[in-house]
């Protein structure tokens, strides 16, 4: 729908004039400036992204029956359900079930995942068990139940006869109604002897993109266009101790090679607890390389350094120790880029993906810092660097830009010339506007610099009542354009966290929210998609009085031109509340007649979207027709808007 855009400009002073010029450009942008940071905090992985459906699922959390349920408890003998550890002969896989019945027994195991299954009339659901039948007799039935037990689909499962050997059983099932409190009921039948090692139950749409994952979730990642994915983190790189740090080769191959891993979070924030929060790694690294691929994102793996993490216990790895971890670096570049002729680069082969990841980038070390850090990143480097120079790095700064420990590692990194420095800014919404102008002194032949984590936090950081409104998104965009218009020095930006559970958060604000069945993207969100969609090639100069717009009048600004679709793209934040009446002067081009303009804007900057109104607030398009080479602009209050002007 076309709309006439009619205003006077017979009244406008050059106060309210910007300036373009097309053909000065200042920086080519980088196709990696916007990107995502995955962590699995929030449950981000296990009961979010990750599409697995139960709990626990091999028995292997410190308390093995968590998230399981025997039925009918009243009715079971001591010894129908037992627990046998097997950690001598598979670490990787310490525990199994063994379930023991006589000839009147009908037994069964229910899980409930983490709050309730949800089952899509029609759709199918994919089940897969790990069992072997030591003495026969036994009869196996699946069955969906509804929140009050009623059963939504049930399949008989043929065991076969007694076999030591572990085998699978695989078989999809289709509940006849839907349900957000669904259960998956085992049920066992008869005299016999069974153990089992591993239950799993996948929705099938879950097949149909990146195996395994949540496709609204997938969809809403592809929908913002990122140039990277950061994975897996964050602090679970680190661990709260070195036993527990993210490793990768933990990661990879069938299921019961991956180690069960403690998360970082159960126990981080005290007022929200979550003693069942565990990382099963059936979201490895495979699948994070998988998930690049798949939403067009340069991959950004980060390893550990031979730290825990510096809130915790804060360990260190002795310098002279520290070529396991070097190596786990070397071996990861190989298992990304390697051919058939390399160890790793055959096991990613074996696994089904024979072309490289295309891996130009790895992250050494999370949020350290100190002279600790510095040591072993210095040990890193050299080693990383003498068989791959190609890869670039990207060094940490700590976790605050005002303390002495950014000050130290900054100048540390500086002196040796690092490839990428990543800095990370959790802070008020006005510090955000303030600092649009932080890049415009650093110095351009210093090190590249990774916005790695920020949010505006609506109270402070790490309060729980943190928001995802309107104001913080805002004050973001307005960061934001400082950033672009230093995309000479600034190569890369992710905001964090990525994504959280309604009920079982840790930390807030967050880009994405979900429960078992849906999901919304915040104010936070779109201001993320509408940079990195209209991204552009080319930073050019928007300029009032031949000054950058950082907050003139309450307006923030940058502009890019995309070579390909031959267009200016103007990003402008109004945060007055009131209506900015602007023209654009181009001084070196002519305009097309016809523009769009895409708007997020509300008169409460409190607003916000949540599970039963998703879109309370969302961007807004429209389309106006000019004439001449001044284009008038209305910029509604309380405003991000994004223009894209043809030009010749």
């Amino acid at each position: 729908m076309i709309v006439l855009f009619i205003q006077s400009i017979i009244h406008l002073s050059a106060q309210d004039i910007y300036k373009v010029n097309t053909k000065q450009i200042i920086s080519p942008i980088s196709p990696t400036l916007w990107g995502l940071f995955f962590e699995d905090i929030n449950r981000g992985a296990d009961g979010g992204l990750y599409a697995e459906m139960v709990e626990n699922r091999s028995f292997d959390f410190p308390d093995p029956m968590m998230g399981w349920t025997t039925w009918p408890t009243e009715r079971l003998r001591d010894g129908i359900f037992v627990i046998n550890n097997q950690s001598a002969e598979n670490p990787a896989d310490p525990k199994f079930l063994s379930v023991n019945t006589i000839a009147s027994d009908t037994v069964g195991l229910i899980n409930q995942s983490f709050h309730g299954m949800y089952f899509k009339k029609g759709m199918d659901y994919f089940l897969t068990m790990r069992f072997r039948i030591l003495s026969p007799d036994i009869t196996l039935s699946i069955l969906l139940l509804d929140g009050d037990n009623k059963p939504l689909a049930s399949s008989v499962i043929s065991l076969g006869g007694p076999n030591k050997d572990w085998t699978e059983v695989f078989t999809t099932i289709m509940p006849a109604d839907s349900t957000t409190r669904g259960k998956l009921l085992l049920e066992l039948e008869g005299a016999g002897k069974i153990d089992v090692d591993r239950i799993s139950l996948m929705p099938c749409d879950s097949r149909e993109h990146v195996f395994g994952l949540r496709p609204d979730l997938v969809q809403k990642l592809a929908d913002l266009h990122p140039g990277f994915l950061r994975f897996p983190g964050g602090c679970i790189v680190e661990g709260n101790q070195l036993v527990n740090r993210y490793q990768w080769k933990h990661s990879i191959g069938d299921l019961q090679e991956r180690w069960l891993t403690p998360s970082k979070w159960s126990e981080a924030i005290p007022e929200r607890p979550t003693p069942d929060y565990f990382q099963s790694l059936g979201l490895g690294f495979y699948e994070y390389f998988e998930l690049c691929e798949y939403i067009g994102a340069a991959p950004l793996p980060v390893i550990n350094c031979g730290m825990s993490c510096q809130f915790d216990a804060a360990e260190v790895v002795p310098l002279s120790d520290l070529k396991p971890f070097i190596q786990d670096a070397l071996d990861l570049i190989e298992f990304a880029n390697g051919d058939s002729t390399t160890l790793w680069g055959e096991k990613r082969i074996k696994l089904g993906h024979p072309a490289p990841f295309n891996m130009k980038m790895l992250g050494v070390g999370n949020e350290n810092w100190g002279p600790q850090y510095a040591e072993r990143l210095s040990v890193f480097t050299s080693a990383i660097k003498a068989n791959h120079p190609e890869i670039k790095l990207v060094n940490a700064t700590g976790y605050s830009r005002m303390e002495p420990v950014f000050h130290y590692m900054d100048s540390v990194l500086r002196a040796r010339h690092a490839d990428i420095i990543d800095e990370h800014f959790y802070s008020s919404p006005e510090w955000f506007l303030k600092n649009a102008t932080r890049y415009d002194s650093y110095d351009r032949r210093g090190p590249k610099i990774m916005v790695g984590e920020y949010a505006a936090q609506s109270v402070h950081a790490g309060s729980p009542k943190n928001s995802n409104n309107l104001k913080t998104a805002l004050c973001e965009a307005a960061f934001m354009t400082g950033l672009e218009r230093n995309a000479d020095i600034v190569t890369m930006a992710s905001y964090a966290p990525l994504f959280a559970d309604t009920k079982d958060w840790q930390w807030t604000p967050d880009l994405i929210w979900f429960d078992n069945s849906r999901s919304y993207a915040t104010p936070n969100y779109y201001v993320q998609q509408l940079f990195s969609i209209n991204r552009g090639t080319d930073l050019v100069r928007l300029s009032l009085n031949n000054i950058p717009l950082t907050g003139q009048d309450s307006i923030w600004a940058s502009a890019t031109i995309d070579r390909n679709k031959k267009e200016l793209i103007l990003k402008l934040v109004n945060m007055s509340g009131q209506t900015k009446h602007k023209s654009i002067s181009i001084a070196d081009a002519n305009p097309g007649s016809q523009i769009n303009m895409t708007v997020l804007s509300n008169s409460d900057l409190n607003i916000r979207n949540s599970l039963d109104e998703p879109d309370s607030i969302k961007p807004a398009k429209t389309r106006f027709t000019i004439s001449g080479k001044l284009i008038p602009l209305d910029l509604k209050p309380y405003s991000l808007s994004v223009v894209e002007i043809p030009v010749k």
